[in-house]
């Protein structure tokens, strides 16, 4: 008995060889670690950010949704809050605007605001919080409007509210954003919510 075990390992060995089992090897290919978080960047250094202007986030497109990044606008010292907001604003579409850096690019993150958009404050009669931008809101892309609003009702250039007034070059009504949690995350299908305004 013990004689037929020992010929039967040498012959189990060579069966198991012949259909390409090998017993001793476990797989450990599993491709390349990815070599970045999508949408996920690394904190910022707040000192830096804080010396080089006002610490301001803007929103960037990253998939299909929008999602905040760090940024900073350069304000004068003892600039009045009138013209302060319209600084603060101007310098958020100069952000928005900007080609995402080689970091942001590679997390996924980009946008579709155009460069060259500016924007001014209220004309004659308008209420004193009004934003006019170069283009009426109303050209602008799904995608573009709800970078803008979103950006800017997080930032020193919204009402208290978090809501915005815009406008456009010309004389067409006014209208107030703003920006909910279905426009940041659906921001190619959501309109931010808007109302008419009806006067200064």
């Amino acid at each position: 008995m013990t004689v037929r075990r020992l010929l039967a390992v040498p012959v189990l060995a060579a069966l198991l060889a012949g259909c390409g089992i090998r017993s001793t090897e476990v797989p450990t290919d599993f491709g390349a670690a990815p070599s970045k978080v999508r949408c996920s960047l690394p904190e910022p250094d707040v000192a830096v950010q804080t010396s080089r202007g006002l610490p301001v986030q803007v929103f960037l497109v990253c998939g299909s949704s929008l999602v905040a990044v760090d940024r900073t606008v350069r304000v004068p010292d003892g600039t009045a809050d009138s013209q302060r907001r319209v600084l603060v604003a101007q310098g958020l579409l100069d952000q928005l605007a900007a080609t995402p850096s080689a970091a942001e690019k590679e997390a996924g993150y980009t946008t579709v605001v155009r460069g060259g958009t500016t924007v001014g404050g209220p004309h004659a009669g308008d209420p004193e919080d009004t934003l006019r931008l170069s283009s009426s809101p109303g050209d602008l892309t799904s995608f573009a409007l709800a970078q803008v609003v979103c950006t800017f009702s997080d930032s020193a250039a919204a009402e208290g509210d978090g809501s915005v007034i815009l406008g456009g070059p010309g004389r067409e009504p006014l209208r107030r954003y703003e920006c909910t949690d279905e426009v940041r995350s659906r921001p190619g299908t959501t309109q931010p919510p808007s109302s008419a305004v009806t006067g200064g």
